[in-house]
């Protein structure tokens, strides 16, 4: 097997959290012998390159962050360049969200799943999991140990099921957390999460509050 990965993220590489998950997943992937080569979208100059791969192999995958329930649009648009092929090439995707409850991203995966049919092609499935909105601003060893879990991931895609099999299935986690834990998430993003927003935003050079009604005072 050869796998070809997409990074559908609009986000430059240096600063993608796509990024580093696909670097673990292809670990898990070299770990079993298989072979791939990775590309991303968000260096248009490298369309037309990762066209021909999308062409030439028969085993792809698209690694992408849901945006507030939305697929970036600039994957889309890439998408749409892509000509039709046939059942000999299987799609699979790793949709990956900050959102930490499996049912934040079910409208992307039921989106997901529908795209195969339009180009053509089979589909593998599509790994589910949220809690990724932070790997960017960790250093190195904490950005290990939060996308380690991608390399099992990896290993089990080499095994030639796609993301159809339970395991992948299992790997979203809770579907809804309990309703103490949505009350106490709930805090956290009022109190101690706002002030580190606010403080990130302030160090990109922010000088307003982060929700500021602007058009208010219009």
């Amino acid at each position: 097997m050869h796998v070809v990965i997409i990074n559908g993220s609009p986000r430059v590489q240096k600063y993608s959290n796509t990024e580093q998950i696909i670097a673990a997943f292809a670990k898990g992937l070299s770990e079993k012998g298989i072979t791939f080569e990775a590309y991303a979208i968000s260096n248009r100059k490298t369309w037309d390159t990762i066209r021909d791969a999308y062409i030439k192999n028969d085993e792809i995958l698209i690694a992408l962050p849901l945006y507030v329930e939305c697929v970036p649009g600039l994957l889309l648009e890439f998408l749409e360049t892509l000509p039709k092929k046939d059942e000999h090439t299987r799609l699979s995707f790793l949709l990956q969200s900050g959102f930490a409850e499996g049912c934040q991203l079910r409208c992307g995966e039921e989106f997901l799943a529908k795209l195969p049919e339009y180009l053509g092609v089979r589909y593998g499935g599509c790994l589910v999991k949220g809690d990724n909105f932070c790997i960017r601003f960790w250093d190195e060893k904490r950005q290990a140990q939060v996308t380690k879990p991608y390399q099992a991931m990896g290993k089990l895609f080499a095994e030639g099921d796609g993301f159809l099999r339970e395991e992948a299935k299992k790997f979203t986690g809770p579907e809804y957390f309990p309703l103490p834990i949505r009350l106490m998430m709930g805090l956290i993003f009022k109190t101690f999460v706002k002030k580190m927003f606010q403080k990130t935003a302030a160090s990109w050079g922010c000088r307003v509050p982060l929700d500021e009604k602007v058009y208010r005072k219009i």
